[in-house]
């Protein structure tokens, strides 16, 4: 494993994780519910951030490797996955649209694992539509996990909406890789 900068970063994103979905967890009396929305969505936001930094410094320092590369996505669908989970127990976010985003996360990590071992792991490499897709989730769950109204704006609307978008690109971009995989595999 190497140790550097970057995949330090994905490991603070994971460890943040826990943090993260506690603090959901402390009695209201501990920590209020809008300290809690507020709490949350920062150490959300960090991790987020950290998403974007780790694969930026790992470029420009030329730091990357195959443990990165290996482990970046996994706390990424582990960051996703536990605030979706934490978002459906809330009542903030439908149980179908969790399972749709988190099962495209599951068959597209086993399509891409499958992918490399023929060969081909070209063909299922992150597209633009990938990138919209995470976009949406990680606006709308920034959103669903503040909750609360800024200037009259109703966020948890806007928020659920930007989901359901989220959920719609998440079953295309799933098709897009699928087609793009099965074709490569008609070639073998």
């Amino acid at each position: 494993m190497n140790i550097n900068i970057p995949n330090l970063l994905t490991w603070l994103r994971i460890l943040l994780i826990p943090v993260f979905v506690t603090v959901f967890y402390l009695s209201d009396s501990t920590l209020n519910p809008h300290l809690k929305n507020l709490i949350a969505t920062a150490v959300f936001l960090l991790a987020a951030w950290t998403d974007w930094l780790d694969g930026y410094l790992a470029r420009k320092l030329n730091q990357t490797s195959a443990f990165g590369a290996f482990l970046d996505p996994v706390a990424d669908k582990l960051m996703v996955a536990a605030a979706l989970i934490l978002l459906v127990k809330l009542g903030r976010a439908d149980a179908v649209i969790a399972f749709i985003i988190i099962g495209r996360e599951i068959t597209i990590s086993a399509l891409r694992e499958w992918m490399a071992k023929v060969g081909e792991s070209k063909s299922t490499a992150v597209s633009m539509l990938g990138k919209v897709k995470t976009s949406f989730q990680m606006l709308s769950i920034t959103l669903l996990l503040y909750y609360e109204p800024i200037y009259g704006l109703d966020l948890q609307l806007i928020g659920s909406m930007l989901l359901y978008m989220a959920a719609l690109l998440t079953l295309w971009s799933m098709g897009y890789y699928l087609m793009m995989a099965m074709q490569k595999l008609k070639k073998l």
